[in-house]
C-alpha cells in the first residue's frame, strides 16, 4: 500500500511530468490553445502511457538488454499508431487539429522514462498504476493550463467539446465574458510559457509551505515536553 501511494502522488504532483520532470513540453505548449485540444491530447497520452507500460512490464524478463530500448519504441509506436487510428475513426475533426503532435507521442520522453525507468524494472500492476497516475497528472497539467488560455484569450470555457464528445455537448461552452474582445497572446505560443511557469511557480509555493510546516512540526515534536520517571526513596 505504501509503494501504491508513493506511486500516485510522485504522478501526480511530486514528480509530475510537466511540472517536475518538464518532459513533453512541445506538445504541451502547442495545443493547450482550449480545454478541448488539451483534453484530446491528454486522452491520448494516458492509453499510450498505460498500454506501453503495461507490455513492457510482461516482457521484462524476455527482452536482452541489447534491444532494450529499440523494443519500447516499437511498443510506444505500436499503442501510439492504435491511437491515432482511433481519433481519425471517431474524433477526427480533433484529430485534424491536433495534427502532428498524435504521432510524436512516440517521441514524448516522458513515456519512453517511464518504460525504461519503471516499468521494465516492475510488475505490472504497479508498472500500469505508474503509467495511469503519470498520464493522469500529465493530463491534468495541460486541461489547467488549456482552461487558462481559453479563459483569457478567448473568454469562454469548455467551447467545441463536440470534437471529442459529440452532439452531447453543443451546450457545454460557458461564456464568461460578454463582448469580450479576445486576448491573441494567451492563445500563441508565448502565452503558452508564461501560463506553465505560473503553474509550477504556484506549484513550487505551495511545496514549499509544505516543507515548512513539517519542519515546524518535527520541531516542535522534538522540543516537546519530556517527563521523567524516577524510582527509588527519597529520604
Amino acid at each position: 500500500m505504501t509503494d501504491m501511494k508513493k506511486i500516485v502522488v510522485d504522478g501526480l504532483w511530486k514528480n509530475n511530468p510537466a511540472t517536475v520532470q518538464l518532459l513533453g513540453l512541445c506538445p504541451l505548449l502547442a495545443v493547450t490553445g482550449s480545454v478541448v485540444n488539451a483534453l484530446g491530447l491528454g486522452l491520448a497520452t494516458i492509453l499510450v502511457l498505460v498500454g506501453s507500460n503495461l507490455s513492457v512490464s510482461l516482457i521484462r524478463n524476455y527482452v536482452s538488454e541489447a534491444v532494450r530500448l529499440p523494443a519500447f519504441v516499437m511498443i510506444i509506436a505500436s499503442f501510439t499508431t492504435s491511437v491515432e487510428l482511433l481519433m481519425q475513426a471517431f474524433t477526427y475533426e480533433l484529430y485534424q487539429i491536433l495534427g502532428i503532435f498524435i504521432p510524436l507521442i512516440v517521441t514524448n520522453c516522458a513515456i519512453l522514462g517511464r518504460a525504461d525507468a519503471f516499468a521494465c524494472k516492475n510488475p505490472v500492476l504497479p508498472s500500469v498504476i505508474d503509467g495511469l497516475m503519470m498520464g493522469l497528472g500529465f493530463t491534468g497539467i495541460l486541461i489547467l493550463l488549456g482552461a487558462m488560455r481559453e479563459i483569457i484569450g478567448l473568454g469562454t470555457l469548455f467551447s467545441n467539446m463536440t470534437l471529442l464528445f459529440g452532439s452531447m455537448a453543443e451546450n457545454w461552452t460557458v461564456i464568461l465574458f460578454d463582448d469580450y474582445k479576445g486576448m491573441l497572446f494567451a492563445i500563441l505560443p508565448p502565452g503558452a510559457f508564461i501560463g506553465l511557469g505560473l503553474i509550477i511557480a504556484v506549484k513550487n509555493i505551495i511545496d514549499a509551505k509544505i516543507k515548512e510546516r513539517e519542519e515546524a512540526n518535527k520541531v516542535h515534536v522534538e522540543t516537546g515536553s519530556k517527563r521523567a520517571r524516577v524510582t527509588g526513596t527519597i529520604s
